[in-house]
């Protein structure tokens, strides 16, 4: 019985990507949640503004997820309520991951995608163990294998904006034609440069991906 109620959790299967580039941190997600083999959800969101200069995706439990995010808000807006000033990108990755570390014993059954802007792009991986890696390009969930074969190939170092956010929407499509816990409604992509979070529109990634 225990084993069916943990088949049938709400998670995210998901493919979530984070690039850096010139300028600005693209982060990426597909929409569909699934609660075993039912498909739970077509417009999941999985990629969170956390602050005006951070964001973060998820991979995983949802409810774990929202738990993570609703923590993180509330300590970055104490710090910055103390310190007067942002928690930087590389401070609020290492945050979250000592929060998944704390509870490694019973985990947060999750993967993130932390990245954001303070003096330059920066992007971090997390496992549910509390592991933080600073990367250039990643990608999380069920669909990363394919994911990863798009940004392997199409990656470059100081991509203009406008490449990285095409590269990052054509990983994501490719893992969802693949991978059958990704797809949904269509796909999340939000652009944070220096002082600037902004989500693109459906017919924004509509027309990356043209």
């Amino acid at each position: 019985m225990t084993e069916d109620i943990d088949k049938m959790k709400l998670k995210t299967g998901t493919t979530t990507v984070g690039l850096v580039c010139k300028g600005a941190t693209i982060l990426g997600a597909d929409r569909k949640a699934t609660m075993g083999h039912l498909v739970a959800s077509k417009e999941a969101q999985k990629v969170y503004q956390i602050d005006d200069n951070l964001g973060m995706t998820i991979a995983g439990s949802v409810g774990d997820a929202q738990a993570i995010i609703r923590y993180i808000k509330a300590e970055l807006k104490l710090y910055e309520l103390n310190e007067d000033k942002k928690m930087s990108v590389a401070s609020a990755a290492t945050l979250v991951g000592n929060i998944l570390y704390s509870s490694k014993w019973y985990p947060y059954w999750l993967q993130l995608i932390v990245g954001g802007y303070d003096t330059a792009p920066k992007l971090f991986s997390l496992g549910p163990d509390g592991s933080v890696m600073e990367e250039k390009y990643f990608s999380s969930g069920s669909g990363s294998v394919m994911a990863f074969g798009v940004l392997e190939d199409g990656f470059k170092e100081g991509m203009e904006i406008k490449d990285a956010m095409k590269l990052v929407a054509k990983s994501i499509k490719a893992a969802t034609k693949r991978d059958i816990y990704s797809g949904g409604s269509g796909i999340d992509i939000s652009v944070i440069e220096k002082g600037k979070f902004k989500k693109l529109t459906d017919a924004e990634v509509e027309k990356l991906l043209e």
